[in-house]
């Protein structure tokens, strides 16, 4: 179901997602008064849903789904690009994701982002508030992370050289939630850690800001450039890329353009493939919570350099996808509830630490 009071809106994500052979829009609602009308003649799957609408207003209308009668709900809004703070409250209230559309241009910003749209409702489709039968999900042609960084360049013998440990965590649908249980969990001496959350441009800045105020760690967005120490972590910003890079014994990031790796700016590939390269047995990740692969190859590539790795277990996973592939691959060698992940993180890397 399409939720939004511009009937062009309407209209234009209803051709976009009906040109997808596994996707029907059963139904379209100008506010959530008649969405709610709708649905107790036939029940969707997925509700796309708008912020700025009369009558009732999209969070209130999340909030009185997840309370009722949970769906899974990507948000489709502009609102969200000015207040980030209003977009969070959507993750937090139960949104799977979070599609930003321009205040003008929104026909041709809808059509040129038809991929990202369908794959977001896919996606939500399978987040675990509604139970549903899988379905086909078309996969768009993508690039790995040798598009940023060559996995040929990784040198193994100088990761051994320095004796700094970090933690690297990469995560998608599910993943607002999932990082606030994990940075909660962390002490203010922890190991740097280092972040990729699959999230649109701008919403990241304002995320780690919430992010900062639950965690007794300091974090904050990465910029390029910024050192990666004990007690910070850096989340890669939005439409951006994110990697590690080693200078001496110190930690930095690089922040960087590119193509889209696994489908997604930033790539959790590209950030643990420069963990591979540049931390090796000095690192611990894990994949928490989301949708694809995005990360079981990087994690792999961690495991062969002699870092530690692990992924969220199925029964905490909103989407048991991004976690699933990696166990599959081999890349994780354990897998973990997510209330256990922060004790995880930290034990081993203390004990890598004792070892050397």
């Amino acid at each position: 179901m399409v939720v939004d009071d511009s009937a062009l809106v309407r209209k234009v994500m209803t051709d976009v997602l009906s040109s997808d052979p596994g996707i029907k829009v059963i139904s379209q609602a100008p506010d959530p008064i008649f969405a709610m009308q709708k649905m107790k003649k036939e029940m969707p799957d997925v509700i796309t849903l708008d912020i700025e609408m009369p009558r009732m207003d999209g969070i209130t209308f999340l909030q009185k789904l997840m309370t009722e009668n949970p769906l899974p709900v990507v948000i489709c809004s502009s609102l969200a690009r000015e207040a980030a703070d209003t977009t969070l409250s959507a993750l937090r209230a139960g949104a799977v994701d979070i599609i930003t559309k321009p205040e003008i241009g929104v026909k041709g910003f809808i059509q040129d982002s038809s991929i990202q749209i369908i794959n977001a409702v896919k996606g939500a489709a399978k987040a675990r508030v509604k139970k549903r039968a899988s379905g086909h999900i078309n996969v768009a042609p993508k690039q790995n992370a040798d598009a940023i960084l060559s996995k040929g360049s990784i040198n193994t013998k100088a990761m051994s050289e320095t004796t700094d440990k970090l933690i690297a965590i990469g995560a998608s649908t599910g993943g607002t939630e999932a990082l606030r249980t994990v940075l909660a969990g962390m002490p203010a001496i922890s190991p740097g850690v280092v972040i990729v959350q699959h999230m649109p441009e701008k919403f990241t800045t304002a995320f780690a800001g919430h992010l900062n105020e639950i965690s007794a760690m300091e974090v904050r967005e990465a910029k390029n450039g910024d050192r990666l120490r004990n007690g910070v972590a850096l989340l890669a910003p939005g439409g951006k890329h994110m990697l590690l890079k080693r200078s001496g014994a110190q930690y930095h990031v690089d922040v960087v353009d590119g193509p889209l790796v696994s489908r997604h700016r930033p790539s959790v590939d590209v950030l643990f493939r420069s963990v591979a390269r540049f931390a090796g047995a000095n690192a611990t990740a894990c994949i928490l919570t989301g949708m694809g692969d995005d990360g079981a190859t990087g994690l792999k590539e961690i495991r062969d350099a002699g870092g530690r790795t692990f992924s969220q277990d199925e029964e905490t996973s909103v989407v048991y996808g991004m976690p699933k592939e990696a166990w599959k691959r081999g890349a994780s060698e354990r897998q973990l509830a997510l209330g256990d992940v922060a004790f995880a993180l930290l034990k081993t890397s203390q004990e890598k630490v004792k070892k050397k």
